[in-house]
């Protein structure tokens, strides 16, 4: 697992990604811009459900990152074994 200083500076760029991917979502939607680069990759009007993906991705990570940081676990797995007794 990697130390609090490395989740917490993962923590801190996948939510200003986070912030990013929201604003360019309102302005693609609001109709006041046809298109929006983040990072690398530039976004038209029609990537609306592929800007909404990303959104939901880095939504997922970001609250995997701050389970983590709060002392949980990145995943967890339960296993049931069936017995006939």
């Amino acid at each position: 697992m990697a130390s609090e200083t490395v989740l917490k500076k993962r923590l801190k760029k996948k939510t200003s990604f986070l912030e990013k991917a929201y604003e360019a979502y309102e302005l693609l939607l609001s109709g006041q811009v046809k298109s929006y680069a983040i990072g690398s990759r530039n976004l038209t009007k029609f990537d609306l459900k592929e800007l909404w993906d990303m959104i939901e991705t880095l939504e997922k990570e970001v609250d995997s990152l701050e389970e983590q940081l709060a002392g949980g676990s990145k995943r967890k797995s339960v296993a049931v074994i069936p017995r006939d007794l």
